[in-house]
């Protein structure tokens, strides 16, 4: 027999998860939070953007210091090992735990600690590791999130083998290091362990890194990356690796070998849905773990729903938040019901990145007229101040009439100058407008300066 009946159980208590909770305890419906960690929070507090944008943080920082000439002059700041940073980022990712519990605790949402399991569309059992308990509800939102995916080819019980969660338990600071894999994930740790003064080897199966972002962009990420000793291998492929005790080799399909201390493998993810038993509703996810859902976020089962990683692109923490309080007011607030769409992209290298709406390749293809404004930080006041002028404001508009299509943003502050871009191209007809960069008053000395000088190098290319 159930144990208690709900109106909606949500599986997962990572970013969808959460705000899936959170908006049907505001909505005054019965709900109840099914968490397999220690602690709310999910993989993203536990092993993924908290922790790695904390170590990230403190290796920018600690660049900033030994690239001012006041702090140069004063003294050498020297080197910091791996293991401090990850100092820091375990403390940061115990706030946000404990932030995530006094919310739940405040909302009232009961968090029921296990593995869940499927038995039926409205009944699932939870495994706390010494008993089973039966719960139901009306309806269910999978917000299981996903983790790094491990081929069976790759030997992750070895010491020296990592993928990005166990990376976060490395305990030293390795002279070497090869990532397999050149996506948003290898590319941040690249920069982390490369900020470190750690050579980097990155193989990369692509032409160039992060393929869809706009090439000048991927060309400066490139040739930064190279300043922090990262050697990026293009269009190479892995092949085995040989490990032994005092180090790994890496054998390329090219036939090169490259001999480091450590792997990281960063070569994709997969959905945690294996052990849902989905089997039992007629549901089956694809290759890599994921859920296929309609445009309410519903799965094939009509209570049934699913948001965050577990339905695969666009993987984001901020899109993930949005899609679970979207997959909860499909069901409890209909009315209210917004598809996540166009999301802005945030890629915390060493310098950042942000971008939002079409970049030049597609605009090409799609055979759209545009042109280029271009606002580089070297020429910003703020920037001259700070000290950080490394990057590029680049904002595309329609040639004829001037509408936004595309924000990219490479540098310090990225992520946060990119929704001044995103808040304009939300407008409707002529509010979205290069021209309302031209005659809106920035703040002096800002980053955010960086639009208008963008817009009037735009304009004067079409005027």
């Amino acid at each position: 027999m159930a144990k208690k009946q709900y109106e909606i159980i949500v599986i997962g208590s990572g970013p969808a998860g959460e705000s899936a909770a959170m908006n049907a305890a505001k909505s005054t419906h019965s709900v109840a939070m099914i968490c397999d960690k220690p602690r709310v929070g999910g993989n993203s507090a536990y092993h993924g953007t908290i922790p790695s944008k904390a170590l990230r943080n403190s290796v920018r920082q600690f660049l900033d210091l030994n690239n001012n000439p006041m702090f140069r002059d004063l003294a050498e700041v020297g080197k910091i090992g791996f293991e401090t940073i990850i100092k820091h980022a375990e403390h940061a990712v115990d706030e946000h735990l404990s932030m995530n519990t006094a919310a739940y605790e405040r909302n009232k949402i009961p968090v029921i600690h296990g593995s869940a399991q499927f038995v039926d569309k409205n009944t699932i059992t939870v495994n706390d590791g010494k008993k089973s308990t039966k719960f139901k509800a009306d309806h269910f939102i999978i917000a299981t999130g996903s983790r790094p995916y491990r081929p069976e080819f790759v030997d992750f019980n070895h010491p020296r083998v990592f993928d990005s969660d166990t990376i976060l338990k490395l305990s030293y600071t390795p002279s070497k290091v090869t990532i397999i894999g050149a996506g948003v994930i290898g590319c941040e740790y690249a920069s982390i362990f490369g900020g470190l003064g750690i050579n980097v080897e990155l193989i990369n199966p692509e032409e160039t890194l992060l393929s869809f972002l706009d090439t000048e962009i991927t060309d400066a990420l490139s040739y930064h990356l190279g300043n922090l000793a990262v050697r990026c291998r293009h269009q190479e492929h892995y092949d085995k690796m040989q490990c032994n005790d005092d180090a790994v080799i890496t054998y390329l399909q090219s036939g090169k070998k490259i001999k480091s201390d450590i792997v990281l493998w960063a070569n994709g993810r997969t959905g945690n849905t294996d052990k849902l038993n989905l089997k039992c509703l007629g549901m089956e996810a694809n290759s890599r773990g994921q859920l296929e859902v309609n445009n309410k976020y519903q799965t094939k089962v009509e209570n049934i729903y699913a948001a965050g990683d577990v339905i695969g692109r666009p993987s984001l923490a901020s899109a993930a938040f949005d899609q679970g309080r979207a997959a909860c007011n499909a069901i409890v607030n209909p009315e209210e019901f917004v598809w996540v769409g166009d999301v802005p992209t945030g890629i915390y290298t060493i310098p950042e990145i942000s971008t939002i709406g079409l970049n030049e390749q597609e605009l090409t293809e799609k055979k759209v007229p545009y042109e280029v404004g271009k606002a580089f930080f070297r020429n910003l006041a703020r920037a001259q101040i700070t000290g950080e002028n490394v990057g590029m404001l680049k904002i595309i508009f329609h040639f004829d009439t001037l509408e936004i299509l595309g924000i990219h943003c490479f540098g310090s502050q990225a992520s946060e100058i990119v929704h001044i871009g995103q808040a304009i191209m939300s407008q409707k007809g002529e509010a979205n407008s290069l021209k309302y960069f031209m005659n809106t008053t920035f703040n002096y000395p800002t980053m955010a300066e960086a639009y208008k000088v963008a817009a009037y190098d735009g304009y004067n290319r079409v005027f």
